[in-house]
């Protein structure tokens, strides 16, 4: 029974993970890439408010519970797949925590009209960091759907 219930949470959370990761790098990304800079700081700001606070809960749990799952599941090609799907949404976090959320504080801090010229722009940086860990979540997605079918 908690191998069924951790399989529908887990699918539940990579897949609001993967999805929101995939909406952002489809239609955020591209806007933020169209506005000036002082645009971007406003919109970065705004956008940015509740992202930082749900996603991580969100992500550390569907590890865990596919860490758990890559223990509990039987046959090994399950578990396999588990474990995969656990080390690419660990590699979603280490990606937002280490690269797009200091990014994110450094934009949040700034004051949009005071961003000139000589500002040095992190949003080609931010957005290879985030369609990477965008992959990775999807990746993750895949694999953890892969042990469900596969348990």
């Amino acid at each position: 029974m908690l191998a069924e219930v951790l399989s529908v949470t887990v699918l539940g959370g990579n897949g609001i993970a993967a999805g929101v990761l995939l909406c952002v790098a489809f239609s955020v990304v591209p806007a933020f890439a169209a506005m000036t800079a002082a645009d971007y700081v406003e919109a970065h700001q705004l956008l940015g408010r509740r992202y930082d606070a749900i996603m991580p809960p969100i992500v550390i749990g569907s590890v865990l519970a596919d860490v758990v799952l890559a223990v509990l599941t039987e046959p090994t090609a399950a578990r396999v797949t588990f474990a995969a799907a656990a080390a690419l949404l660990a590699g979603v976090a280490l990606i937002s925590q280490t690269r797009n959320v200091p990014i994110n504080k450094r934009v949040k801090a700034l004051d949009p009209a005071a961003v000139g010229p000589e500002w040095p722009d992190p949003r080609r940086l931010w957005r290879g960091w985030h369609l990477l860990r965008t992959a990775l979540a999807l990746a993750a997605l895949v694999a953890t759907a892969s042990g469900v079918v596969l348990g």
